[in-house]
């Protein structure tokens, strides 16, 4: 079967709700009513809806094959099996894969959220026709994922990717493992927010938190403010070393950038080209693209659709 005439659903499992979508290839046909996690008292009421979501969504669309469940936590892949949850309670040790698979009938593959959106992007979105590709995603934390020769790749415990773990200063700040220089530590939207409050503090001038998103802070560059400026050129110091870091060991075709960070273009893009470009040797640097992701907010879904329908 093509890709063009395959259909799957896609789940995208997010601390307050639970999203599904219906794709074919790289086209999202319908997103469903987001389900409220906090609605549900446990895992066991929280599938069964997934499931009866399901079935309403198969009386439209009968040729679905497959279901990709994107989840923000530590996921044993090969038996679909999630090990914890981040940000919702009671989701301990589930077998999502084999309960969701017997009450849809359907083939039920289980990822890490940040794997799902690059494999978005490497099937269909920035780094499409690339076989080697790294991607972050820019949040509150630093999610990463890793396509290795046309292959996702997960590492042993299906934990490869927490690019946001690795220490950019082996003397820095305390990362949550104590892995001191963590670079979501440095580079998270929150993080960024108040370093800028502290940019702003040491000129002089008073800044609140909220006054300082990454949003805010771009806004602020593009009008001309020279300290937000240089915020920016700090962030892409920091995320640039990591790259760098990455590049050296992998040397991929493509570093795929998302979350609110990427939206900042030129700002980011610029500077962090050219700290990586400072930091590589002509063999690594030549062929390597940095770019913006295609997908936003849809980029779960489509990721997940797109697993679900490979693997079948």
């Amino acid at each position: 079967m093509s890709d063009s005439v395959k259909t799957s659903i896609g789940i995208d499992f997010g601390g307050t709700s639970v999203k599904l979508g219906v794709c074919r290839g790289d086209e999202l046909l319908v997103i469903d009513e987001p389900i409220p996690t906090g609605q549900f008292a446990g895992p066991a009421a929280l599938i069964g809806e997934m499931a009866a979501r399901v079935a309403k969504l198969r009386t439209t669309y009968p040729d679905i094959c497959a279901i990709g469940v994107g989840v923000p936590g530590l996921v044993d892949f090969d038996h679909g099996f999630v090990h914890e949850l981040t940000n919702v309670p009671g989701w301990k040790h589930v077998p999502l894969k084999t309960i969701l698979g017997e009450k849809t009938g359907l083939p039920v593959l289980v990822e890490n959220d940040a794997n799902a959106m690059v494999y978005a992007e490497f099937r269909y979105g920035a780094a499409r026709g690339l076989k080697n590709v790294v991607g972050l995603t820019i949040g509150t934390g630093i999610g990463g994922g890793l396509v290795l020769d046309g292959k996702m790749f997960r590492g042993s415990g299906f934990a490869a990717g927490e690019i946001g773990q690795m220490s950019i200063h082996f003397d820095g700040k305390a990362g949550h493992y104590g892995n001191s220089g963590a670079l979501e530590k440095y580079t998270g939207n929150q993080q960024i927010a108040e370093h800028a409050v502290q940019r702003y503090a040491e000129a002089g001038i008073d800044k609140e938190i909220a006054d300082c998103t990454p949003k805010k802070i771009a806004d602020a560059a593009q009008a001309g403010d020279d300290i937000a400026r240089q915020v920016w050129g700090e962030v892409a110091d920091w995320l640039g070393t990591a790259i760098a870091s990455i590049a050296w060991l992998l040397n991929p075709d493509v570093f795929v950038i998302g979350g609110g960070v990427a939206q900042a273009g030129d700002l980011i893009f610029g500077p962090l080209k050219n700290r990586v470009q400072s930091m590589l040797s002509t063999v690594v640097w030549e062929r390597l693209q940095i770019v913006p992701a295609r997908f936003s907010n849809e980029a779960g879904i489509i990721g997940n659709a797109a697993l679900a329908a490979d693997a079948v």
